[in-house]
């Protein structure tokens, strides 16, 4: 049937007895479906859990800690019930007409509650308000577990954020005030159309992983509405394409900027739409940007590691540059776990006393691995290093790295990557356009089970990058004390992924001028915030203290995006000012090759059932 838009449709929420009556019949039609998609999924046999074991571990090994301190339980337990006690004190002064208060509100960046029946209906304002109160008590009690060791704590207080993140009253039919009117209006068919997409797209799949549809026509193309910055791949190996930029104008800055993002995902999150792309915004400030597109690596690349993405990777795409624009002076900006691998190539090039590097930007790196974040909580579980301590050989597939790749940030931003698809798809019934991020989440990269494992045993599990020659890469020993050049960090206030304050600890390891600046938001949202959009504020202080809470009480609050700071930082290096006439891709030593986005981005695989 075909529904008048929701702007003219009744918002008044419907009648109980006929909500049961819709509900019981999708129930039965639902069962069908179910009962046809366990005889299709039995026929591929019985996957047990691993993981599960080592969550469970840690959450006895909380309930032991917590039950040694029966006080303080009681007390947090006391807490909550106040909370909940003053919340029916507000909802009856409510009902009576009278002044009332909420007790507990959603974050004003918090999506989910922004149906208006969230505010204005009593029933729908009191289960909102009671999920907030529950869920805040919930992880402060988990967070003040005392005795836990590092690994157990992440462990704990990712999979509670997890837990309270899947059981909001938005993820489910009876209490979304959306879904409800939209189950009534049809009939229920939005929750029986939404139960076939769910089982399709998992029956597609041979992760778990939804967004599967993007295999439909209506997915957006790369170059197209997506990652469609002008640009030429001018260099390729096996490993990455090197896309260069075509210029905005008729003359740019001297020095070429070159972008080293994680392997981890695909490089277009820094160039979604034109809106929030920060590479085209870098293009209109004049700069030559290049960026590199790594490769999602077949089992023929399995055993490329570490030192194969620096050697061929980095240290290829400042080769690269330089043939391309003559220069022998480039801009670096590393993201992510990009980052990392740039702080190792810049130790790398001063031991080797190579001086190519003028400046270097960190964006939301950490260098210092001692308090990870949640990412860590994979890293240590048991489960994933297994995985890939596994032997390795051509055979073997190269999607080893479920901690440090897809699914692993689809749980820490499962509002953002799952719920709100889930919310958009499955409970409306409707096959909603994925906003760009959902698109580029979708779009994974797999990673060498050699250089994952690197990673965790290096970084992750024994912080080695902070120890004079504690590791070796294209035989140098590594030293970040070499690392002398001009420096910008940038974390965020929310990052789950690189903490900020970890972000910080390793700022101060840097030798050279440092400035490091506190953006808003989290990983992704805070790194690519346009100033055009005005959205989130950053934080500055001309001092480092050795504390990171040190530095942000002392320090100066600012609207808008960094994104401009970073841009007078840059300008005011040696010769950030200095024009020459614009370059075209292919002008200099380098040919064009294809077209960006290039081919290393479309190569997305048939299981990814994507383009």
């Amino acid at each position: 049937m075909t529904l008048p838009p929701a702007s003219a449709r009744d918002r008044s929420l419907p009648a109980p007895a006929e909500v049961a009556n819709t509900y019981i019949d999708v129930a039965r039609r639902a069962s069908r479906l179910l009962r046809r998609y366990a005889r299709k999924t039995a026929r591929k046999g019985i996957r047990f859990p691993s993981e599960e074991f080592e969550v469970a571990r840690a959450f006895m090994d909380l309930s032991a800690r917590l039950l040694a301190s029966p006080y303080r339980m009681a007390q947090t337990q006391m807490e909550m019930m106040r909370d909940h006690i003053s919340l029916w004190q507000q909802s009856t002064l409510r009902t009576m007409g009278m002044p009332f208060e909420a007790v507990a509100t959603p974050d004003a960046d918090d999506a989910r509650f922004d149906d208006q029946a969230w505010k204005d209906d009593f029933l729908f304002d009191f289960i909102k308000q009671s999920y907030l109160i529950t869920a805040r008590h919930l992880q402060q009690t988990v967070a003040m577990a005392e005795g836990l060791d590092d690994a157990t704590q992440r462990e704990v207080n990712t999979r509670t954020r997890q837990y309270i993140d899947a059981l909001s009253p938005t993820n489910f039919a009876f209490t979304n005030p959306e879904v409800l009117r939209e189950t009534v209006d049809s009939k229920g068919e939005n929750l029986v159309k939404g139960l076939k997409h769910l089982l399709k797209d998992l029956m597609a799949g041979d992760d778990g992983h939804l967004c599967r549809f993007l295999a439909d026509g209506d997915a957006p193309r790369l170059g197209e509405r997506l990652a469609a910055t002008p640009g030429k791949v001018v260099f390729q190996n096996e490993l990455m394409q090197l896309i260069q930029y075509q210029p905005a104008g008729s003359h740019q800055r001297r020095k070429p900027l070159l972008i080293v993002p994680p392997w981890t995902v695909r490089y277009y999150i820094l160039d979604l739409r034109e809106s929030n792309s920060y590479v085209r915004w870098a293009t209109d400030q004049g700069f030559t940007t290049f960026i590199i597109s790594w490769v999602n690596p077949d089992p023929q690349q399995a055993q490329k590691n570490f030192e194969d993405y620096l050697v061929d990777g980095a240290m290829a795409a400042i080769d690269a540059v330089e043939l391309a624009t003559g220069e022998k002076q480039i801009d670096l900006v590393g993201y992510c776990l990009g980052g990392t691998l740039l702080m190792a190539t810049l130790a790398c090039m001063a031991a080797r006393r190579d001086k190519r590097a003028a400046s270097a930007t960190f964006l939301a790196t950490l260098i210092d691995f001692s308090e990870p974040g949640e990412l860590g909580a994979f890293a240590d579980s048991e489960a994933v290093p297994g995985a890939a301590r596994k032997p390795v050989d051509r055979r073997e597939s190269a999607d080893l790295a479920p901690a440090l790749a897809r699914s692993a940030y689809s749980m820490l931003h499962a509002n953002d990557l799952i719920w709100s698809f889930v919310m958009n798809n499955y409970l409306p019934g409707r096959r909603r356009f994925p906003t760009d991020l959902q698109h580029w989440n979708a779009d994974a990269a797999r990673v060498p089970a050699a250089l994952h494992r690197f990673c965790v045993d290096n970084f992750y599990r024994a912080n080695r990058l902070l120890l004079p020659g504690g590791i070796s890469l294209a035989g140098v020993a590594i030293d970040l004390a070499s690392v002398k050049l001009p420096c910008y960090f940038l974390a965020t206030l929310e990052d789950h992924v690189s903490p900020w304050k970890s972000v910080y600890r390793g700022a101060r390891l840097a030798q050279g001028p440092v400035r490091f600046v506190l953006g808003g938001s989290g990983h992704v949202a805070g790194t690519v915030n346009p100033p055009a959009a005005r959205r989130y504020d950053y934080w500055t202080n001309e001092s480092l203290p050795e504390l990171a809470d040190e530095f942000l009480s002392g320090a100066t609050r600012h609207p808008g995006s960094w994104w401009t700071d970073w841009l007078q930082w840059l300008l005011a290096q040696p010769e950030g000012n200095t024009l020459v006439a614009a370059r075209q891709p292919g002008d200099h030593a380098l040919q064009v090759i294809e077209d960006a986005p290039g081919s290393y981005a479309a190569r997305r695989g048939e299981q990814a059932g994507v383009r």
